[in-house]
């Protein structure tokens, strides 16, 4: 039977877009010699290692034990921490908090934004990119019609959050924040390993879905679903996954 796990193999063998693409948002982020940042949902930590070379001072924290496993190897000079984003703590205040392609599995965001309040300090930035509204909307469609079929209930074993722009930004005014950032655009994105492109994303990022299932079952459905999708998202032998993302800068006042 399929369990709900993260396969830290597979998010570093064929997902690395996930962290490639997050090194433009740390531009935003702008990191400075001597900062204390926080980068929440920190998975095997790239991009905390890339704030930490500039001088900042990174703590990575993930909900993932096998994340935060792999990520204390593959930077043994770095704090990593598995701690829930919607539960964590600090003592001693950041400079800026940083999450990227993560905050879209956390349902309740109004309690994720209270601990990033918390954790800053006062003028102390937040930064983040995640999906927004319209996100794999094909991709989504067609695992709830295939699994609908199957006589499962996908749409109760939904992980994903992805708000608006207004939502969103208000849920930060509400906490005291002050947006001064808020863009929400498309970013097709180019899966790797050609034709299993789709099966791999798939079983990565939507195995909440397939919990209970057995192997051939999944098989059976994930086939299913490619037959849906490979009209419009799949091109030139390589699949495309329809990503909406949200970026946000704000400050806490």
């Amino acid at each position: 039977m399929i369990e709900n796990k993260w396969d830290t193999s597979l998010y570093e063998n064929k997902h690395s877009f996930v962290w490639q693409y997050g090194e433009d948002l740390l531009q935003l982020l702008a990191p400075q010699p001597g900062e204390q940042i926080l980068d929440i949902g920190c998975g095997t930590g790239q991009l905390t290692a890339e704030i930490a070379n500039t001088g900042a001072v990174a703590v990575g924290i993930d909900t993932d034990a096998g994340m935060i496993t792999q990520a204390r190897i593959n930077y043994p000079q770095i704090q990593f921490s598995v701690t829930d984003g919607k539960e964590f703590r600090t003592d001693t205040p950041f400079d800026a908090v940083f999450s990227n392609a993560v905050l879209h599995w956390i349902p309740q965001a109004d309690v994720v934004i209270k601990r990033i309040y918390q954790a800053l300090k006062p003028g102390g930035r937040f930064i983040a990119e995640f999906g927004g509204k319209g996100n794999i909307s094909a991709i989504r469609q067609a695992i709830y019609t295939v699994l609908s079929e199957m006589g499962q209930f996908p749409e109760k074993l939904n992980p994903w959050y992805f708000p608006s722009i207004g939502e969103y930004a208000s849920l930060l005014e509400q906490q005291g924040f002050d947006v001064t950032y808020a863009n929400i655009f498309k970013r097709p994105t180019s899966l790797t390993d050609g034709d299993r492109g789709m099966e791999n994303w798939i079983r990565m990022f939507g195995n909440h879905f397939f919990v209970g299932m057995t192997s051939e079952q999944v098989s059976q459905a994930i086939a299913a679903i490619e037959t849906l999708l490979q009209p419009t998202l799949y091109k030139d032998a390589n699949w495309i996954a329809d990503y909406r993302r949200i970026r946000i800068i704000a400050i806490r006042k």
